[in-house]
């Protein structure tokens, strides 16, 4: 059995992991055409490339399906309960960068933290009948953060797509989303709270917890994290 790497498969964090990974001395390549998910590894013995989905990697990791996997901080949390006792980050990768962040409109003046949000939440359900929607695809990170912080009376609506869209849509009154830049909230007339950052999110190396290891396997492990770290 080799060691299982899993990448993502597609778009600019496949070509900055390759890039991540070439610059250590190991070669991630695609192989076939370009709607084949397969791939090959040179510059390690016994490691095998799997391509997946950011989104499916958490899940592959948890399971003991691959032993090591490259994806965002955010998905690896929000995807997985009791994360760390399934998946250990082995290395930031200072890519991927983004910023899991709480915004509401810039029309409300008067709601700038997270205690105002909840002042708002409470006062929107005493005019409207029903609680403040908020939009989001990170539905444990935002719930957990939120009850931290005491923050009543909301409801958490799904959105994974264009999330910054729905309060102008009018299918939510606030959302929680990641950015990087913040040029789409700005577009799209919102703002972030002065402490509504959830999570700081990037592009990691992580190793599962749970796939097995054989011997053969064990070696190729630490000659690959000898290499890359």
């Amino acid at each position: 059995m080799t060691l299982k790497l899993g990448v993502p498969s597609k778009g600019r964090l496949m070509e900055k992991t390759f890039e991540w990974f070439g610059a250590r001395g190991v070669s991630l390549q695609r192989t076939g055409s370009d709607r084949e998910y397969a791939g090959k590894v040179e510059g390690i013995e016994d490691v095998s490339l799997v391509l997946l989905s950011a989104g499916e990697i958490p899940r592959e990791l948890s399971a003991g399906r691959i032993h090591l996997g490259v994806t965002g901080t955010d998905l690896v949390q929000e995807k997985l309960a009791l994360w760390d006792q399934l998946v250990e980050p082995l290395e930031e990768l200072n890519f991927g960068h983004a910023d899991l962040i709480i915004a509401v409109p810039q029309a409300w003046v008067d709601v700038d933290t997270l205690d105002d949000l909840d002042a708002a939440a409470a006062a929107f359900r005493a005019e409207h009948g029903f609680r403040m929607r908020i939009a989001t695809k990170y539905h444990r990170l935002v719930r957990e953060f939120l009850r931290t912080h005491g923050v009543a009376d909301y409801a958490l609506v799904d959105s994974q797509g264009a999330t910054e869209g729905t309060v102008l849509n009018e299918t939510a009154e606030a959302i929680a989303d990641i950015t990087s830049s913040g040029e789409t909230l700005r577009a799209n007339h919102l703002k972030i709270l002065s402490d509504g950052l959830i999570l700081q999110s990037q592009a990691t190396l992580w190793r599962s917890r749970m796939a097995p290891l054989e011997d053969h396997s064990r070696k190729a492990l630490k000659a690959l994290i000898d290499q890359l770290t």
